[in-house]
């Protein structure tokens, strides 16, 4: 079993998130302070879908911006769904305060439409093995451009809609709101691998 994966929450989709982890038999733990995303023993932070500028204005009222932004630029596991996605771009368009910054895309908010616009797709995703992934988007942003070095995992209509950066993984629809955990599994499996290879080496005494 993994250490716990941190889910922010603060609003938003945080209890289905913490479910979906569960059910794979993952630790979580849910996050509102800067102590408790400092903890040593996280492998991860999920920041989840919602209102993102009701999430950004908590991050910052919260104190929770600076130590989630240093966190990221540790290269620490972070994924963003939907709202999470647009607060980790460096360029989140109609979004009235700073986003975090950490992850070289453009995003454009509720860019599909109103609450009625949503929809839900069937999605080609390598990543996660041959059978599509049943996307469901609601509100959803889309990303316009993405920057060097960020790996597109999944794609609506020619258009990234999963991506990955480093450590940093970003969704523009609700993995949380369906059955299929295999994104939740890959975003531990991630943490996992990373948590490994950061470990201290036991230093070996000659005999």
């Amino acid at each position: 079993m993994t250490a716990p994966i941190g889910i922010l929450a603060l609003q938003g989709d945080f209890r289905e998130h913490a479910a979906s982890v569960q059910a794979l038999g993952v630790e979580t733990r849910p996050i509102r302070t800067p102590r408790e995303l400092e903890a040593p023993d996280l492998e991860g932070l999920i920041i989840p879908g919602g209102e993102s500028t009701t999430i950004a204005r908590l991050l910052l009222s919260s104190g929770l911006f600076e130590p989630l932004r240093a966190l990221g630029e540790r290269r620490f596991p972070i994924w963003g769904t939907c709202a999470g996605a647009i607060l980790l771009a460096d360029d989140a368009r109609g979004l009235d305060r700073p986003a975090l910054g950490l992850l070289p895309m453009t995003v454009e908010r509720n860019a599909f439409g109103r609450q009625i616009d949503s929809f839900e797709a069937d999605l080609p995703a390598p990543a996660l093995g041959p059978t599509p992934y049943h996307a469901v988007f609601i509100r959803a942003p889309r990303i316009r451009a993405v920057g060097e070095g960020v790996d597109v995992l999944m794609e609506l209509h020619g258009e990234p809609v999963a991506v990955r950066y480093g450590a940093l993984l970003a969704t523009t629809f609700h993995p949380e709101l369906t059955a299929d955990r295999r994104l939740h599994a890959y975003f531990v499996q991630e943490c996992v691998a990373r948590a490994r290879a950061t470990a201290p080496v036991p230093e070996v005494r000659a005999g």
